[in-house]
């Protein structure tokens, strides 16, 4: 399966954007696929993970309550939705799947990725 991230962008704190995943080649069907960040200087770090039927949600702490995962089945597409935006949240996002139904936060478990997309939030 091949991946396309977009959606990202300059925001100010406290705003919203709304990120997609759309895949190609195969549905999304009996993959998981997950959301990752690397700030500058940082490592890349997980985000967000939900089974292809939904199922399954995890999010990492510091976007619980903020981002949401979900996907539309008919546009073959994952998204990311991201509220309350802090300047914190700046970094390069991934879309990334693999094969299962776990959730998992370790992106070396994950073997088809996306390009990335800038997400930068100012203060």
């Amino acid at each position: 399966v091949q991946l396309q991230a977009s959606g990202g962008g300059l925001v100010q704190a406290g705003g919203s954007l709304r990120l997609s995943c759309a895949a190609s080649g195969r549905t999304f069907s009996g993959y998981t696929v997950g959301w990752f960040r690397q700030a500058p200087g940082k490592e890349r770090e997980f985000v967000a993970a939900a089974r292809w039927n939904g199922a399954s949600i995890r999010y990492t702490d510091s976007v619980k309550g903020r981002f949401t995962i979900f996907g539309d089945n008919a546009e073959n597409t994952v998204y990311l939705q991201m509220n309350s935006l802090k300047p914190e949240d700046t970094a390069v996002y991934y879309c990334a799947a693999k094969e299962g139904a776990e959730t998992v936060p370790f992106d070396r478990l994950y073997n088809h990725w996306g390009q990335g997309t800038q997400v930068t939030v100012s203060s």
